[in-house]
């Protein structure tokens, strides 16, 4: 199983000091994966237990996995950011009193650029057939703003992918080397736009047939 340095994951709760975040969770899989998964951020769940996608979201994703005939121990699992981004909210409780709690929300663009030194050490270090974007935030992290999962899900692109050239750097530059991705919507989308389902289920059964491509010797999938 890979892990990144603990140097790396210092630097990441370094950089993110002052944030409204919490909590660091690491990615989790084998070196040479199947799949490289890249998500959002963590969420309640994870924060707490330190696993990625353990959540209500996690359970759509290991059913898509399972549809491919892939399990969690066949990927690396990551996520754009790795404290999970909160913001403070009141819920009524069931006697009618309001409580303050805290909320997820998306990463900020600050964020995103405190922890790229992260990923991009996981980037550069895994070596998976496929690198799968869950979701707008994980996309233009790797493409830039200009991508988006609505218009390139399940679709095989291949393209340089963004990086962070050095810690004092505020602007992403491109990798050198061709990475082949895959965008696909996020698991939780399901949960709030159902019409999303048969276009991820398909985008999976797509994922699956290009690893069996791979796996075949086609370099051209």
């Amino acid at each position: 199983m890979f892990r990144i340095p603990e140097s790396i994951a210092e630097l990441g709760r370094e950089r993110l000091k002052g944030f409204p975040v919490e909590g660091f969770v690491y990615g989790e899989g084998p070196q040479k994966p199947e799949l490289l998964l890249i998500g959002e951020a963590p969420g309640e769940f994870e924060a707490v237990d330190g696993i990625p996608f353990i959540g209500r979201a996690g359970k759509e994703l290991m059913k898509s996995l399972d549809s491919i005939g892939l399990t969690r121990e066949d990927v690396y699992i990551t996520s754009t950011v790795r404290s999970r981004p909160y913001k403070w909210g009141e819920k009524r409780e069931r006697d009618g009193t309001m409580t303050k709690r805290k909320y997820n929300r998306p990463p900020t663009a600050k964020e995103i650029l405190a922890h790229a030194p992260v990923l991009d050490y996981e980037i550069a270090n895994i070596e998976p057939k496929l690198i799968v974007a869950l979701g707008n935030v994980g996309l233009q992290r790797l493409l830039g703003k200009d991508a988006k999962v609505t218009e390139l899900h399940g679709q095989l692109l291949e393209r340089p992918v963004q990086f962070l050239p050095d810690l004092d750097s505020t602007k992403f530059e491109w990798t050198n080397k061709v990475y082949r991705i895959v965008p696909t919507f996020h698991p939780a989308a399901v949960f709030y736009r159902p019409s999303h389902r048969p276009d991820l289920e398909a985008d999976w059964l797509a994922i699956g047939e290009m690893l069996k491509r791979i796996g075949d010797g086609d370099n051209e999938i």
